[in-house]
C-alpha cells in the first residue's frame, strides 16, 4: 500500500480520484470502481502499490508496439483491479479481482529481476495500468535511470492529469480500443458510459512526445460495424497522422462471452481494407498466425520492410534513419539495438 498521487482534496474528508475519467468521489473507507484506490481519512491510498499480480516476459510486438525497438524483450507487469468491466476481458481473474493481492515486490526489486533476466524495458499491462500509475512511475523512474523503457498497454480513460504523470516515465503507449469504439457497445459491455475521452487521451500523449500506436478488437457480431471502423480510423488519422500504427485484433472468447466465435478472418481483412482506404498507411492484423498483414510494407513502393509472425519480428529491411531502402521513404520507426550486459545491476 502507497499513498497516491492522483487525487484532489474535496473537504470533509473526501476525495476525488483523477487516475482515470470516472472521477470517483470517495468518503473515507470506500474504493474507487477500479478497486484499489481507497479513501484512508482524507487520503488516498493506492492498495496496489508494491502488490504486482501478473509479471511475464514478452516481445514487445506482444503489446503491439510494431514501430519502436523491434525484438525488445519486455518485461509485462499487471496488479488487481481495473476501471472497465469488460464481458469479454482474457485476464478477468486479475482485473476483475476486488481484493488487494499479489506478491510483496517492490520497485527496485521488480527492476533488479527485470535486469537480471536480460529484459530492455517494461509494459505495464494485463489490467489497465492507469489505476496503479503510481507504482508504475516508481518502477519507470528506476527503469529509466538504467536505460530500460516504458510501455502503457492502456484503454486510453485517462484524464488530463494522468496523461501528464505517466508521460513523465513512458517512451510508449499502446491504446487499445474495443468493438470499433462503438458507444453503445462501451455501455453495454464494458460498462463505460463515455468514448470520446479515448481520443483526448491520444492527443494529450501525441503532444507529450510519447510514441503512440492504436489497436482495436473487433468483437464478431456486436462490435464489427464496418461504419464504426471507418469513423474510429478517420478520427485517430486526424489526431496522430496517416503514419500511425493501427491494429486490428482478433477476438477469442473469454469470461462471461463464452458465447461467440472468434472474429472470422475475413471481418479482419475488411476493416484492414477500411483503415487504407481511409489513408492509413501502416495497418496490420493481429492474432492470425501466418497473415501477411502482420508485415509492414512501404507505403511509397511496397517492399516489405518488418517481417513478422505471430508477435515476434523476422526481419526489419530498414536504413538506420528508418527509410526504405529501395525509395527512401521515411517511416516513423524508432529503431534501436538491444544493449548488452543487462546482468550488471
Amino acid at each position: 500500500m502507497g499513498i497516491a498521487t492522483l487525487y484532489e482534496e474535496m473537504g470533509s474528508n473526501l476525495v476525488k480520484c483523477t487516475a482515470c475519467r470516472r472521477y470517483c468521489t470517495l468518503k473515507p473507507g470506500q474504493i474507487g470502481f477500479c478497486g484499489v484506490r481507497k479513501n484512508m481519512d482524507g487520503v488516498l491510498h493506492l492498495l496496489v502499490h508494491d502488490k504486482p499480480l501478473a509479471m511475464q516476459i514478452d516481445p514487445i510486438e506482444k503489446k503491439p508496439v510494431l514501430h519502436m525497438y523491434p525484438n525488445y524483450v519486455i518485461y509485462s507487469i499487471g496488479t488487481a483491479g481495473c476501471d472497465y468491466a469488460c464481458k469479454f476481458c482474457q485476464n478477468y481473474d486479475i482485473s476483475q479481482r476486488r481484493e488487494v493481492a499479489g506478491v510483496d515486490m517492490n520497485a527496485e526489486e521488480i527492476v533488479r529481476e527485470a535486469i537480471s533476466l536480460g529484459c530492455d524495458g517494461f509494459a505495464y499491462t494485463y489490467n489497465e495500468p492507469t489505476i496503479f500509475s503510481e507504482f508504475a512511475k516508481d518502477i519507470g523512474d528506476i527503469a529509466h535511470s538504467h536505460g530500460l523503457i516504458n510501455i502503457f498497454v492502456t484503454n486510453g480513460y485517462e484524464t488530463s492529469q494522468s496523461v501528464d504523470y505517466a508521460s513523465s516515465f513512458l517512451d510508449a503507449a499502446t491504446v487499445d480500443f474495443k468493438g470499433n469504439a462503438n458507444p453503445n457497445f462501451y455501455r453495454r459491455i464494458m460498462s463505460v458510459p463515455e468514448v470520446s475521452f479515448i481520443y483526448d487521451t491520444i492527443d494529450r500523449f501525441k503532444r507529450s512526445g510519447v510514441h503512440t500506436e492504436i489497436t482495436d478488437l473487433v468483437v464478431p457480431g456486436i462490435g464489427d460495424d464496418e461504419n464504426d471502423a471507418r469513423a474510429m480510423v478517420r478520427k485517430v488519422i486526424d489526431i496522430m497522422g496517416d503514419d500511425v500504427p493501427i491494429s486490428f485484433l482478433r477476438f477469442h472468447p473469454d469470461y462471461k462471452l463464452m458465447n461467440l466465435s472468434p472474429t472470422p478472418v475475413k471481418t479482419l481483412v475488411r476493416h484492414y481494407e477500411i483503415a487504407r482506404e481511409e489513408g492509413a498507411k501502416f495497418v496490420y492484423v493481429g492474432n492470425v498466425p501466418g497473415s501477411d498483414l502482420q508485415n509492414t510494407y512501404c507505403p511509397e513502393c511496397g517492399l516489405i520492410l518488418v517481417r513478422r509472425d505471430m508477435m515476434r519480428t523476422i526481419s526489419v529491411n530498414l536504413t538506420n534513419d528508418s527509410r526504405c531502402p529501395a525509395c527512401g521513404y521515411k517511416t516513423n520507426f524508432v529503431l534501436g539495438e538491444r544493449k548488452k550486459n543487462r546482468l550488471v545491476y
